[in-house]
């Protein structure tokens, strides 16, 4: 059974929010960046980035820290609306539309937000294949000139709640998290497909060893980094970009 009236809706989505904020407030999250810093958590003048995650990592990236200036793509289908309301509540501008419902409206809407956003894409798309980028986000980096962020959730333990084609991941309370990402991938203006493909491509290796790393910290393969970057959600909107720490190659080796 589908809920209909917007007002139960909009309160589930409430409930929804606070509960996940409070579970988050149980963690232990580590942050570990590239030199533009923990995007879209801060103040950053006038800078802004897109966000490329997989459906999977939402929760950790909405519920890891206080976004600024943030906004997220949305499925146009009707339990999108859903999502939807939830990011309302949570001060976070949702862009409605998929390859299939709204596309062409909502590029011209994330067109526009960059311009003053940070726009989250979950690129694996709505239909998935699972954990495989798709060319949308690439094309509105050429378009818009921001950079791509890749980002990457990981946790010592969770719960996985089965989708229709991906899960969506869910820390146990108490545990210790992982969000991580990499300098931004620029992209130059107005390529054509072939040219699209290219960067789609360095993408899609990016991001899978961004994964590989977050799952290799969260499993306790490697060692995690000296750095003191250890962030609670309710402190997260004091760091300014020059507070955090990059990740480097000594990182991964150590």
């Amino acid at each position: 059974m589908k809920l209909r009236n917007k007002t139960v809706i909009r309160w589930c989505a409430c409930v929804l929010s606070v509960l996940f904020r409070a579970l988050f407030a149980t963690l232990r999250v580590r942050i570990r960046c590239g030199s533009q810093g923990p995007v879209p958590y801060g103040h950053w003048g006038d800078q802004r980035f897109l966000m490329c995650m997989w459906h999977d990592a939402i929760a950790g990236t909405i519920f890891g820290g206080r976004s600024q200036h943030l906004a997220a793509l949305v499925s146009g289908h009707a339990d999108g609306g859903y999502v939807a309301d939830a990011l309302k509540v949570l001060k976070i501008r949702p862009i409605r539309g998929s390859s299939s419902h709204g596309g062409a409206a909502a590029l011209r809407e994330m067109i526009e937000a960059a311009s003053d956003h940070h726009v989250a894409i979950a690129t694996d798309g709505p239909r998935g294949p699972r954990h495989e980028v798709k060319q949308g986000i690439v094309y509105l980096a050429s378009v818009t000139g921001r950079g791509i962020v890749p980002i990457a959730f990981a946790c010592q333990s969770a719960w996985h709640l089965q989708g229709r084609w991906t899960d969506l991941v869910v820390p146990k309370p108490f545990s210790t998290v992982w969000l991580v990402s990499e300098e931004p991938l620029y992209v130059p203006y107005h390529l054509d497909r072939d040219e699209l493909e290219v960067y789609r491509a360095e993408l899609q290796q990016r991001m899978d060893a961004l994964n590989q790393w977050a799952d290799d910290l969260a499993a306790g393969e490697i060692p995690d980094s000296d750095a003191p970057l250890v962030i609670a959600p309710a402190s997260t909107t004091s760091l300014r970009p020059n507070h955090t720490s990059s990740r480097t190659s000594d990182a991964r080796a150590a």
